[in-house]
């Protein structure tokens, strides 16, 4: 009596044991679809980012860069 008890214990948690691991396994599946559609959205992010080519500046904006750049390069070297 005490065998089959234990028998009949065993076999209700060893289903319940794999309905768990079925779960787990969707949650898997939905997680990894998740990933998927997140790592496709930052790969189009950063393909349209290299599409984009920067605007050329104006022979003023260059001229006060080099300016800045030898301002700064001075006050370093004090």
């Amino acid at each position: 009596m005490k065998a089959l008890v234990l028998l009949l214990a065993l076999v209700l948690m060893s289903g319940t044991a794999l309905a768990q691991d079925r779960k787990k396994q969707q949650m898997k599946q939905e997680d990894r679809q998740r990933m998927r559609e997140d790592m496709r959205e930052v790969n189009r992010d950063r393909s349209a980012g290299r599409m984009e080519r920067p605007r050329q500046m104006t022979p003023q904006e260059r001229e006060k860069l080099r300016q800045d750049i030898r301002e700064a390069n001075k006050n370093l070297k004090r």
